[in-house]
């Protein structure tokens, strides 16, 4: 068919439309011409270098900024992860004023409180109660003075140390010298395990697996045992079989009758796992003897009039007014051992939960004039025992004088078992 030039002409004209006014053609032009000739078509003004942000925009970000709380844990299989979960579906209010928690994943323990001391943007974290006696062993300088800069908002939770080994392991004893994981560098399964075999005089070969690929290395015989210091049931290890050929270590002087374990007794809370935790590795009506720790969460010591410090005060009287909506069977079981009047030796409390605390005590609990025997300085490292043993299953957040009465009395007959009687001069 013969096209006459004037018609090509036409359709040539036709064609160039065509392409530079189609929605791809545009999406090309608008990458090739600086945004200053197209800033008239947007919605919005486009902020020029030099230029102030429009308030609307500045507003936003000072709002949104000023209702998050971020809040570092561990890995996601942690207790800590689900407490965070926990309180963010409690406590979130997104509504203008309101408060919003934003858990962050990190490695736990030794380095969580590093992040609360030098990281920027984190506002409080789960850490644990001998973090600042062993940053200070670790570091004495960069460390000096730590129990100022770091604070302890409530204790939260036991910290169960479970040592997972094969079969053919039966005891600390047996794994001297072999592979061992410690969990991730930095992690507070690590530094706990390091103060429990320098304890034992027990020397091992230290990997540092993660979890997942610690259970993996287990099945097949590439580690000896593997290190989780955190709360029972930690959800990575009730995934185990007892056909996987793996078994829980016991820690207590029955199961090592040639070691002393003094030092650990005196650092970590006797505790126990379960048949109820973990129904795949414990027989019915059978537990395995262990220690534990205590999970704290704790904030940096901000100035009083800072933002941070008003937007963790708001926090505390937010999460201690609600703290019985934490007790429901939604929630992690491990809420049940939350204690806000626990004290921690060692550690400085928030001052805006001393004061919660302070005023919901004299409230509900009025002391009485007669304050409790003193203790011979001899007797007080083991009533110090018993009372963090009482912590650690006693559900009651706040005692009264009288509680604390009943306890000294119970102590003193534990004595009388005991025979912990001082020294004779």
């Amino acid at each position: 068919m013969n096209i006459s030039k004037k018609h090509a002409k036409h359709a040539f004209v036709l064609l160039l439309m065509v392409v530079f006014w189609s929605p791809r053609a545009f999406a090309i032009e608008s990458q090739v011409f600086p945004q200053e000739v197209k800033s008239e078509m947007l919605p919005h003004p486009v902020k020029k270098a030099g230029s102030a942000s429009p308030p609307y925009h500045e507003k936003k970000k000072e709002t949104n900024n000023l209702s998050i709380l971020t809040m570092v844990v561990s890995g996601l299989g942690c207790t800590c992860a689900r407490f965070g979960d926990d309180m963010r579906n409690v406590l979130n209010d997104l509504r203008p004023g309101g408060l919003r928690i934003l858990p962050v994943l990190g490695n736990g323990g030794l380095q969580n409180a590093d992040d609360i001391l030098f990281l920027k943007g984190i506002d409080m974290g789960v850490v644990e109660e001998d973090n600042l006696r062993l940053m200070k062993q670790k570091d004495p300088r960069l460390y000096a003075g730590i129990e100022n800069h770091i604070q302890y908002i409530t204790k939260l939770y036991n910290s169960e140390f479970h040592v997972l080994a094969r079969n053919d392991i039966k005891n600390f004893d047996d794994l001297r010298g072999k592979k061992v994981n410690f969990n991730l560098a930095k992690s507070q399964s690590e530094a706990t395990a390091e103060v429990i075999f320098d304890a034992l005089k027990i020397e091992v070969q230290k990997t540092n697996f993660d979890n997942d690929r610690a259970i993996e290395k287990l099945k097949n015989g590439d580690i000896a045992a593997m290190i989780i210091l955190s709360g029972a049931p930690q959800a990575v290890l009730a995934k185990v079989k007892k056909e996987d050929g793996a078994h829980f270590l016991a820690l207590d002087q029955e199961s090592l009758p040639n070691h002393d374990l003094s030092a650990i007794d005196a650092a970590y809370l006797p505790s126990v796992l379960t048949h109820e935790l973990y129904p795949n590795l414990i027989p019915e009506g059978e537990s395995v003897p262990t220690v534990a720790n205590r999970a704290l969460l704790a904030t940096f010591a901000s100035p009083e009039n800072s933002p941070r410090y008003k937007k963790l005060a708001k926090f505390v009287q937010k999460f201690f007014d609600n703290i019985d909506e934490f007790h429901d069977s939604a929630r992690h079981p491990k809420w049940k051992e939350i204690n806000l009047a626990a004290q921690i030796p060692g550690w400085t409390r928030f001052k805006p939960a001393a004061q919660w605390l302070a005023a919901h005590q004299n409230a509900s609990a009025p002391q009485t004039s007669s304050p409790l025997p003193d203790l011979p300085p001899e007797l007080k490292p083991a009533f110090e025992r018993f009372m963090r043993n009482h912590e650690a299953t006693a559900h009651q957040q706040v005692l009264t004088a009288n509680d604390q009465e009943k306890l000294f009395r119970e102590f003193m007959g534990y004595v009388e078992t005991q025979k912990l009687t001082p020294p004779a001069q």
